[in-house]
């Protein structure tokens, strides 16, 4: 079985982490993960710490094995459930959008192990000088918000860069994409895209239906005018933004564009007026299955390969 030293940190089976994906990443979804040994998180997204914390709950109905939350910083209550999770005693905390260095002594101090996403070599080195236990390397081929470097360029300069466990994130979906990120220096990966499959995801029907039948230019990125370039399905609702972005519609009117679309994608399944965030790695996902049953494909698929190429495999 392949094992790495974030699996002893964390006291999970498998270096596999769900990625925190905002209005998706629900409390079922993240404790249907961690039961299958992988690590489940909880996404915060732009929700208020009460929905934060009750998803903490329900996944701790569901199981006793470790969870995180993702803390999106640009949200408008990111310190509110900076809180939440210190006081629900999340067991990992990861973040993106936004550099967390104000809330740090917080959850370090309460036990909680920092992994904070890092785009950059630059935030790789400060998240490390400020006791990050381990760091999460995310290349542009993800869904969501991206930043300018791809995952096979930034996971072995992060991995130079500092001397804490890399998970790479971004374009992984099965164990040649593990193998691949164990061989570049990576001692996990984060996939988020492959558990839009997960039959415990309760994306809408029509969300899930174009995951599943995603090609290979399935993707596009929208938002880069505004600082905060975002991947997503090539819907209406993203050519539409597209247009409007470098059509001149003022930053305002972009920005109102743009409020409540993932939402509507996630919930109602709305292709004119929703944003269906989705990786690159789309086109690859072809059958919905059981959350536990992903980690354990991706896993064992990942195992023979990294035996031909000598890497360490208990």
């Amino acid at each position: 079985m392949v094992k790495s030293a974030i699996c002893e940190m964390l006291g999970i089976e498998y270096p596999v982490f769900q990625g925190g994906m905002a209005w998706i990443a629900d409390g079922r979804l993240a404790a249907a993960v961690s039961n299958g040994g992988g690590l489940g998180i909880i996404a915060a997204g732009n929700a208020p710490g009460s929905y934060v914390r009750e998803q903490i709950r329900i996944a701790r109905e569901i199981t006793d094995r470790p969870i995180g939350v993702n803390i999106m910083l640009m949200s408008p209550f990111a310190e509110e459930v900076a809180k939440v999770v210190t006081e629900e005693k999340a067991e990992v905390v990861t973040t993106g959008a936004g550099n967390p260095s104000k809330y740090m002594k917080e959850w370090l101090d309460a036990g909680i192990k920092v992994i904070p996403v890092v785009a950059s070599v630059a935030m790789a080195k400060l998240m490390t000088r400020l006791g990050a236990s381990a760091l999460i390397a995310e290349g542009g081929e993800s869904g969501g918000h991206v930043g300018e470097l791809t995952t096979m360029v930034l996971v072995p300069q992060i991995r130079d860069a500092t001397t804490l466990p890399v998970i790479a994130a971004g374009g992984i979906a099965d164990g040649r994409g593990v193998a691949a990120a164990f061989m570049l220096g990576a001692q996990g990966v984060q996939m988020g895209t492959r558990f839009l499959s997960a039959e415990e995801c309760t994306i809408h029907p029509v969300y899930k239906e174009k995951i599943l039948k995603a090609a290979d230019l399935c993707t596009m990125v929208t938002g880069k005018r505004l600082g905060h370039p975002v991947r997503s399905l090539r819907t209406p609702f993203a050519r539409e933004y597209s247009a409007a972005e470098y059509g001149g519609m003022p930053d305002e009117e972009l920005e109102a564009l743009a409020t409540g679309a993932l939402r509507l994608a996630v919930q109602e399944g709305d292709l004119k007026k929703g944003c269906f965030l989705s990786g690159q790695i789309a086109a690859m996902v072809k059958k919905e299955q059981p959350a536990a049953e992903i980690v354990k494909e991706v896993m064992e698929e990942a195992e023979p390969l990294l035996v031909r190429a000598g890497e360490w495999v208990k």
